[in-house]
């Protein structure tokens, strides 16, 4: 148990980023009926992320996390999870064979519908209204009504994000999420992609292993692993209501965890030391995840790392660096040779989203697909020269085939933004953009291994 820490700790410190409800007896019975409600994980799932995390900490796997910039409920259709499930199963089997090591699959959704905001209101047309904050908290729609936070809309979340999880662990576990099922889309990707020969190669290498497997007697219904796999679920957690009325005590071992999810992060907006949701999170047995944007300094940093990780524990904590492209390079070594120096132990992953959003000439909300492409090269090599692990990537994806951010291999243009610009809030990469940034990923890594390799045996070979 945390020293000093309950689930409801976090009301005595200060706050940002969470709604005002105007009716605060409503907001009480609706706490109550999510205390009824049953646990969306397990305790037990979410020390096996934590396991599978440390691993990716000493550089035994890979993490990739993706999914919605924000859950929708008007989006909420089993083609939508089932979209979005599988392009995160395509590239995770492409990631797996670029860095040679298992793929931890993390995505975003379940529970992903709250956003922090740059401001409390927006003005359009000089009506100004709170700014929508995810449906979990208020509606989109530029209406006074629309925009007064309802408690209630928790509800729909929870019950949103149960029968999400329920269709997840099926297609998991059921048969859908087998290899060879993977490998077949991804060779309509291969087909279909302006670039696809480009990408033939690596296909036919995934074709040549799994031939080799079956070859080995290695199928679907001889190994369970390639039949089915481990997928986790994350988000925000943003509003602590809802957080604290779904954290439960674990009867296996006593301590606290945040049932919403198996996975938690703490948003570049919500950090503050002495906040609210630092102190939540602090005390939740779940592994964890920090954003980092360019405005943490090292000793910011270190000071987060201890009140989150005090055991420093492996698997424990995610650093999710979104420092945009440009300032990657500058401030990334820095951060690595103090974390290295105080001996923590953490997961490295680039968030190239975040930080390199821009509007477009006709007024939409967008991100360019080559800025993505070299925060995370940038990402990789400052680790690689710095001897230290990459261990990841987050990207705000979906599984559809929207027009939301410019460039890559479909060259998609600002004049075709509106064509199918869909999000709730932030631009996202289309199924198509996913899985092109996951090929070039994991030339990267292949590339990566082999550099290592070859210092190794440099290391290895004795001065005459």
């Amino acid at each position: 148990m945390t020293v000093g820490w309950s689930p409801d700790s976090w009301r005595t410190h200060p706050i940002w980023q969470v709604p005002v409800y105007p009716d605060r007896d409503k907001l009480a019975a609706v706490d109550q009926e999510l205390r009824r409600f049953p646990p969306l994980v397990f305790a037990g799932e979410a020390r096996r992320l934590a396991r599978q995390l440390a691993l990716v900490a000493e550089g035994r796997a890979f993490l990739l996390q993706g999914g919605d910039c924000a859950e929708s409920f008007a989006e909420f259709h089993p083609n939508n999870i089932r979209d979005t499930f599988r392009v995160l199963l395509q590239m995770a089997v492409v990631l797996t064979f670029g860095a040679a090591v298992p793929v931890v699959k993390v995505g975003r959704l379940a529970g992903q519908f709250a956003k922090p905001r740059s401001a409390d209101t927006e003005t359009i047309n000089g009506v100004t209204l709170p700014s929508y904050r995810g449906d979990m908290v208020n509606g989109q729609d530029f209406t006074a009504e629309a925009r007064i936070p309802d408690p209630q809309r928790m509800v729909t979340a929870y019950n949103q994000s149960a029968a999400t999880l329920n269709l997840i662990r099926a297609f998991a576990q059921g048969g859908y999420a087998d290899l060879n099922r993977v490998h077949a889309w991804n060779l309509g990707f291969v087909d279909d992609s302006p670039q696809g020969d480009r990408y033939r190669d690596l296909a036919d290498r995934l074709d040549e292993a799994l031939a080799f497997m079956a070859a080995c007697g290695l199928t679907s219904e001889t190994a369970p692993q390639i039949r089915e796999t481990d997928f986790f679920t994350a988000h925000e957690a943003l509003l602590l209501d809802y957080e604290e009325a779904l954290t439960r005590v674990d009867s296996t071992t006593g301590d606290w965890y945040d049932t919403s999810a198996h996975f938690l992060w703490i948003g570049d907006r919500t950090r503050q030391p002495e906040g609210a949701h630092i102190e939540f999170l602090r005390g939740v047995g779940n592994p964890i995840g920090l954003k980092v944007g360019p405005t943490l300094d090292i000793d910011g940093l270190l000071r987060l790392i201890d009140i989150l990780n005090p055991s420093n524990d492996p698997g424990r904590l995610t650093l999710i660096i979104r420092l945009g492209a440009k300032k990657v390079e500058e401030m990334l070594p820095a951060y690595i040779k103090a974390v290295r120096r105080e001996g923590k132990h953490v997961v490295w992953v680039s968030d190239p989203m975040h930080a390199n959003t821009v509007t477009s000439a006709n007024g939409y909300k967008t991100r360019h697909f080559d800025r993505i492409l070299d925060e995370v090269r940038t990402f990789f090599q400052v680790h690689e020269a710095e001897g230290s692990y990459a261990g990841g990537v987050h990207f705000e994806m979906t599984g559809k085939d929207v027009t939301e951010c410019v460039g890559g291999a479909q060259d998609i243009t600002e004049a075709d933004l509106p064509g199918s610009y869909d999000t709730a809030c932030d631009p996202r990469l289309n199924a198509s953009q996913a899985l092109e940034l996951a090929y070039l990923l994991a030339e990267m890594l292949k590339e990566g291994r082999h550099r290592t390799r070859e210092r190794e045996l440099r290391r290895a070979i004795p001065a005459s």
